[in-house]
């Protein structure tokens, strides 16, 4: 009785969907007529004639490798320039947290918009000192980079997760390593980096699989332009289910995504053995 409505949910609002989805990926439906049976031909057409299906997944795949290393670096350098316990540090690890929780709103997205558009802050601060601006949101060469700054912006997540692992690293380990000579980049990349890899690992499965996801920011930003430079993977699917109603296509994408996320999640998992350290595994990964 008591997982009874937890189990009514699981049916009705994921497992339920996850298989009309499946089903539908095989078919052609446009959501006002009954669905039709076309085998494997979504999945043909997306994988050999789909051009701007190429074009958002390399869109995709350029945000997420460029967006998640400088994410966690800057995430890593916020959190232990804070974990030196120096006063004050309580509030400014609560006002650089603040952009995670706005970040992805439809407000901050509006307000990006218009600091980096042609008449913006950003141009009128260039200009200010003698630079010509240019229209970074509307400039194929710039928008992409805008949308990357924006989710390097919310950092606040991983830094907090960052901010937890290193207040777990004994201090003996440093002051160990102190008598012994270490200078502090020595002691960085000789404890703070091996202790602090399965944090590290953490951050990367869940902010790689955050940039496949992006779709707010992108679609009141750049609604996919100039010329397809921000057509993320999301934001081409929403198109073909509510713009074209090709809901049985925008189902096959749906898998296809899936499968890539999942494959690249694999891939870290295995390569994690290699590079991660558990303490409780006395070192071995």
């Amino acid at each position: 009785m008591i997982i009874s409505p937890w189990l009514l949910g699981f049916f009705l609002l994921i497992l339920g969907p996850i298989i009309a989805s499946l089903y539908f990926s095989f078919t052609d439906y446009d959501l006002l007529s009954s669905p039709n049976w076309v085998g494997f031909d979504n999945y043909i057409n997306i994988l050999t004639n789909d051009p701007r299906f190429r074009q958002s997944l390399t869109v995709t795949l350029i945000f997420v490798f460029v967006s998640t290393p400088l994410k966690l670096i800057f995430a890593l350098a916020l959190a232990m320039l804070f974990n030196t316990g120096r006063k004050g540090t309580g509030f400014f690890t609560t006002i650089y947290y603040i952009p995670s929780i706005i970040g992805g709103s439809v407000a901050i997205a509006v307000v990006w918009r218009i600091i980096f558009g042609r008449n913006g802050a950003v141009n009128e601060l260039l200009q200010s000192v003698g630079l010509s601006g240019t229209n970074w949101i509307g400039n194929p060469d710039t928008a992409l980079s805008i949308l990357i700054l924006l989710i390097v912006w919310q950092f606040g997540s991983p830094m907090i997760i960052f901010l937890a692992g290193l207040r777990q690293i004994p201090t003996e380990l440093y002051e160990a390593a102190s008598v012994d000579g270490a200078n502090r980049w020595q002691s960085f990349k000789g404890i703070t980096i091996p202790m602090l890899t399965p944090v590290i690992f953490f951050n990367l499965i869940m902010q790689t699989i955050g940039g496949f996801m992006i779709f707010t920011q992108a679609y009141l930003i750049t609604q996919g332009g100039p010329m397809d430079s921000t057509l993320f993977y999301a934001l081409y699917l929403y198109e073909m289910a509510f713009e074209y109603l090709r809901m049985g296509y925008a189902s096959a994408m749906a898998w296809i995504l899936l499968v890539i996320i999942a494959s690249i999640t694999l891939l870290l998992f295995i390569t994690s053995k290699k590079w991660v350290f558990y303490e409780s595994e006395g070192g071995k990964s």
